[in-house]
């Protein structure tokens, strides 16, 4: 399976135009990831992940102004975004009714992280839209920690990006639906993160 350097982004993004499936590193865990406007990709992902139908994948944008095209950006949401990401952490927003319904298994809402690379914003940026991404394992099972172990789990990518993760462990996950953001899982960020009092 071949391994990409960071800066062959054109080669990558070709991979993942054509519905392909690549695996990169976040600064939280290794992620699989594929373009988001199209269900053979996500069909694709969800084979190589093993993930059931009726499990939504989060996304990943470039930047703020790209999350406001597919979700409700509130003012909460704005500020949350604005102070802590990119970082380690997914916010639950709604998403925009023009989002295909397939994208998040026809829910009102969507899981969106930044991009938290220099690399995997220009991806994003190559490919034009924001991408699946999901961490890398099989559905169920423990999140890869290495390239190798990535591709002794998903022996059906299509690609790798090479490079290591900071955290180790999931994103924070925030809803941020509402003005009173909730914490939905725990992760590097907590409450107070949340609500500027660290």
């Amino acid at each position: 399976m071949r391994r990409f350097a960071q800066d062959e982004i054109a080669e990558m993004a070709e991979i993942l135009k054509n519905d392909g499936v690549i695996s990169v590193p976040t600064d939280t865990v290794y992620g699989l990831c594929a373009r988001m406007d199209s269900l053979a990709a996500q069909e694709h992902l969800r084979d190589i992940k093993h993930r059931p139908a009726d499990k939504a994948f989060p996304v990943m944008c470039k930047d703020l102004q790209q999350i406001e095209e597919i979700a409700e950006v509130n003012p909460a949401a704005r500020d949350i975004i604005t102070r802590l990401m990119p970082g380690p952490l997914t916010v639950v927003l709604r998403k925009k009714p023009d989002v295909a319904d397939y994208v998040n298994g026809g829910m009102e809402t969507l899981a969106i992280r930044m991009a938290t690379s220099d690399a995997l914003a220009r991806l994003i940026e190559a490919v034009g839209v924001p991408l699946f991404m999901t961490s890398a394992n099989r559905s169920g099972e423990k999140t890869c920690t290495d390239l190798d172990e990535i591709e002794r789990a998903c022996p059906g990518l299509d690609g790798m990006m090479e490079g290591s993760t900071a955290f180790g462990k999931a994103s924070t996950i925030a809803d941020c639906t509402k003005e009173e953001v909730r914490i939905l899982r725990e992760g590097p960020l907590d409450l107070a993160d949340l609500k500027g009092e660290n």
